[in-house]
C-alpha cells in the first residue's frame, strides 16, 4: 500500500464510523457549510478520477516535452468522477443529506437551478460576473432573490488585479446590497500558466492587491478563496488590517501535500484568525471530495473541537448573516 495515502483512508474510515454512529441514534451530524462549490456540466474531457493531495509531487517539464499530468490517478483509492449531470446531482444531494452539508454554489445557471429545485435547503446560490454581463444585469440578478452571494470572482486567471477598475462597479453593487463576495487568490495548480491558462499570473494572487479595492468599498465583506496560498505573510497582514476579510481552505485542502496544508492552516490559527476561516472544498465533479476534505479538518489534532466547529459552521453563519436555527 502507498503509505502517503493512509491519512486519506483513515479520514474516510473516520467519517464512515461517524455517520454510522449518527444513523444508529437517528440524529444528524452537526451542520457544515461548504462555501465553495462549483455547479458545472459534467464533461468527460475536463478531468477523470482524482487522487487527493495529487500535488505532493509536481514534476517539471520543458517546452518540447509532454506537459506534466495535472491530476494524478496513481493511488489506491481515487475519487471517482461523476459520469453525467444527473449522477453528479444525485450523489451530491445524497452526500449533503448524509453529512448535513449546506453548499454555497456557483457556476452554470441551469445546473444550479436544478440543484436548488432538487434540494432547496442544501444550496445557497452564488453568481459571478459572466462574459459581457453589464453592471445593470448583475444588479438585476442579485436583486431577483435567487442569488445570495457574489463569486467566484477570479481576475487572476486573466492576469488582472482584483482592484482593477473594470471590476469596481460590480463590487460597488455588492457593497450596496450587503452581498458577501468570494475572490480567487492564490495558486491554481502545477504549471497553470504553461498548460491551461496562459494569462494566469501568480503575482495577481497576492492578497495585498485587494487593499485598494477594499479602501474604495469599506463596507464590503469578502472571503479570500484558497486563503491566498502560498502567501501566508501577506494574508495574515491583510486580515489584520481589514476586519471584514475571511478566508476559505478550498482547493488547497485536497490538492497540496497534507503537511503543507496543516502548516498553512495552523499559521492562520496561530495568528489569531480562527474565527475567520471558512470550510470549503472547491468541489467540481467528485462527490466524495466532501468526505475527504471534512476528514482532513476532523483529524487536525492542533485544532480544538470548538475551533473545528467554527471552521465548519459558526464562522460561515456570522460571515453570511445566516440564522443558525435554520441548520438542524
Amino acid at each position: 500500500m502507498n503509505m502517503k495515502f493512509i491519512p486519506a483512508i483513515l479520514a474516510i474510515a473516520f467519517l464512515g464510523n461517524l455517520t454510522e454512529g449518527f444513523a444508529q441514534t437517528e440524529k444528524k451530524m452537526p451542520p457544515i457549510i461548504d462555501v465553495h462549490v462549483h455547479a458545472m456540466k459534467v464533461n468527460p474531457g475536463f478531468a477523470g478520477n482524482l487522487c487527493p493531495w495529487f500535488l505532493t509531487s509536481m514534476p517539471g517539464s520543458g517546452p518540447n516535452q509532454p506537459a506534466p499530468s495535472f491530476i494524478n490517478t496513481a493511488c489506491v483509492d481515487p475519487l471517482l468522477a461523476a459520469k453525467s449531470d444527473q449522477e453528479m446531482q444525485d450523489a451530491l444531494v445524497s452526500a449533503a443529506e448524509r453529512l448535513n452539508v449546506t453548499m454555497i454554489a456557483s457556476g452554470d445557471a441551469e445546473i444550479l437551478h436544478k440543484w436548488v429545485q432538487a434540494a432547496p435547503d442544501r444550496f445557497i446560490p452564488s453568481i459571478g460576473i459572466g462574459p459581457g454581463m453589464t453592471v445593470e444585469a448583475f444588479r438585476d440578478s442579485l436583486s431577483g432573490g435567487f442569488y445570495k452571494v457574489m463569486g467566484e470572482i477570479a481576475p487572476q486567471y486573466q492576469g488582472m488585479s482584483p482592484s482593477d477598475m473594470s471590476l469596481d462597479e460590480y463590487f460597488g453593487v455588492a457593497e450596496e446590497l450587503g452581498i458577501p463576495v468570494g475572490i480567487h487568490m492564490g495558486t491554481g495548480g502545477n504549471g497553470m500558466a504553461n498548460i491551461t491558462s496562459p494569462n494566469y499570473r501568480a503575482s495577481m494572487g497576492n492578497p495585498f492587491l485587494l487593499e485598494d479595492m477594499l479602501a474604495r468599498h469599506p463596507k464590503l465583506k469578502i472571503w479570500v478563496m484558497h486563503a491566498g496560498y502560498p502567501m501566508i505573510d501577506e494574508m495574515v497582514a491583510l486580515m489584520g488590517a481589514n476586519a471584514y476579510v475571511y478566508v476559505d481552505l478550498a482547493g488547497l485542502i485536497w490538492s497540496y501535500p497534507q503537511d503543507e496544508i496543516h502548516d498553512y492552516l495552523k499559521r492562520l490559527v496561530q495568528a489569531g484568525f480562527g474565527k475567520r476561516i471558512l470550510y470549503g472544498t472547491d468541489l467540481m465533479i467528485w462527490p466524495k471530495l466532501l468526505e475527504t476534505s471534512i476528514g482532513l479538518i476532523q483529524n487536525a489534532t492542533y485544532l480544538s473541537e470548538d475551533q473545528k466547529r467554527d471552521i465548519f459552521f459558526n464562522n460561515a453563519v456570522r460571515f453570511f448573516n445566516l440564522n443558525p436555527e435554520d441548520f438542524k
